[in-house]
């Protein structure tokens, strides 16, 4: 395994033995919780550099990180793609804004959205009905969004989505350019795109047109949970605007061995990316070779209509046909054959790949799958396919503005035409069934009560547990 510099430089500084008389309180020198890293546990001090200004080790780290990539400039994140996701809003739109959204976007760009006063359109996508999924977001969506609104000032789409499909972010690209509109993809789950040729992964939005990528390496390439990193990728948005946004929402106490984790995930892939994403797609072409033959579990290829592209990181597995719904499978694969998946929702479950899964994983995996396909069990519905957070289509909404009026409990049955006042979610994946300032259609109210009956775990910002209602605008 490749060593980061950025832990060289950190080895060097702590080899001084100085003696500390600042933060933080353990003074690198607790040793009660093992494993722990507190010796490597630094502050902004001269020799450590500072990431909000960095002018040393930290600057060297992110021009590795931007090196890699593909990017002009590269900033490194410890509070999570969230982070990136808030700034790079915050550095495209005024207060009071419109924007163009995803309806299946991560809840990060929807507490952006409200901060900002905007207002959120949303574009159409098609639905994958054999497997109760979004599909890419069509560029001619886009376009027809752009010519009628002309008052939308950024798009913000997911690439890769949750279950790993891809938009055609070159066409959107150049649609939104020729609109003078920045363009910022959610990456988070395709930090490992674009890393390595003729291994069968898309391309990055990074290489693709987009203006901001935000990721998270976290997910697929091995740095610390709380890692992400958010990329410019052209000249429209000023950098100067976007550290104006990191100084307000990231940490000013960053963490070093999150730092380390991140430069030493960039060095791994500087050194040794081939090689290891060469042994990770001949486990993925050897899963999907054992699995050819599953006659009832069905696996997303990826070549459904409405799909653009897909990275096959992602396996999504519907258990329909066995009568099995995605929490019934989940709960079996934990209890039968010891595998901890991503998420179960509807009658699918998600199992996620990453570069550093072990030799034997997906091996498991097919084994499971193949002694799971000759069970018996009567076939589902097909709409008993759908993930919760499936949505092709949403009505504009303010949602700032539902935040500050009075309010009341509706209970479930009674919720349907009522407006939201909180956000509703299933997590993972934290994509919203419900915003604040959005109508509650009757199917979605009765969507949300089946998934508690169910044991689906369904948070809401409200604070509201159970079966106690949603909260709603006082009308």
């Amino acid at each position: 395994m490749a060593e980061s510099i950025l832990y060289g430089q950190i080895r060097e500084y702590l080899d001084r033995g100085l003696l500390p008389m600042h933060m933080p309180g353990h003074k690198r020198n607790r040793k009660s919780a093992a494993g722990l890293p507190y010796e490597w546990d630094l502050t902004e001090v001269e020799g450590t550099d500072d990431l909000h200004h960095p002018e040393g080790i930290l600057r060297e780290a992110m021009d590795r990180a931007a090196a890699l990539f593909g990017a002009r400039e590269t900033f490194f994140l410890v509070n999570g793609s969230t982070c990136g996701i808030l700034s790079a809003v915050g550095a495209c739109l005024p207060p009071g804004g419109t924007i163009l959204a995803a309806g299946g976007c991560h809840r990060s760009v929807f507490h952006a959205i409200e901060l900002g006063g905007l207002l959120v359109r949303f574009p159409e996508s098609p639905f994958v009905e054999d497997f109760g999924i979004c599909g890419s977001i069509p560029p001619s969506r886009v376009e027809e969004m752009l010519e009628k609104y002309p008052d939308i000032g950024a798009v913000i789409l997911t690439s890769p989505t949750y279950e790993g499909v891809v938009s055609d972010i070159r066409s959107i690209a150049e649609i939104c350019r020729g609109r003078g509109v920045p363009l910022i993809v959610d990456e988070a789950h395709g930090a490992h795109l674009g890393l390595s040729k003729g291994c069968g992964f898309p391309e990055s939005a990074v290489r693709l047109g987009a203006d901001l990528v935000v990721q998270s390496p976290h997910k697929t390439l091995g740095s610390l949970t709380q890692t992400a990193l958010l990329h410019i990728c052209s000249d429209r948005v000023p950098a100067d605007r976007i550290r104006r946004q990191l100084d307000i929402y990231e940490t000013s106490s960053p963490s070093y061995p999150l730092m380390v984790s991140l430069d030493e995930c960039v060095c791994t892939f500087l050194k040794e990316g081939k090689e290891i994403f060469g042994d990770w797609a001949g486990r993925l072409s050897e899963f999907e070779k054992e699995t050819a033959d599953l006659k009832r579990i069905r696996i997303l290829t990826g070549k459904e209509e409405g799909i653009y592209a897909f990275d096959k990181s992602k396996i999504l597995m519907d258990f329909r046909n066995l009568g099995l719904t995605g929490q019934e499978a989940a709960d079996r694969l934990r209890r039968d054959f010891g595998i901890e998946t991503e998420m179960s929702q509807g009658t699918c479950v998600l199992a996620m790949t990453g570069a550093f899964d072990r030799e034997d994983a997906l091996k498991r995996l097919a084994r499971a799958l193949l002694e799971m396909d000759d069970m018996e069990g009567t076939p589902l519905p097909r709409k008993a396919s759908s993930a919760a957070w499936a949505f092709h289509d949403r009505e504009a909404v303010r949602i700032s503005g539902a935040l500050w009026k009075k309010t009341c409990t509706a209970a479930w049955e009674s919720a349907a035409g009522r407006i939201s006042a909180e956000y509703v979610y299933c997590y993972p994946p934290g994509i919203p069934l419900l915003l604040p300032g959005e109508r509650i259609s009757r199917e979605r109210a009765e969507q949300i009560r089946d998934l508690k009956e169910k044991g689906v775990l369904i948070r809401q910002s409200g604070g509201l547990r159970g079966g106690e209602g949603v909260l709603v605008l006082l009308e």
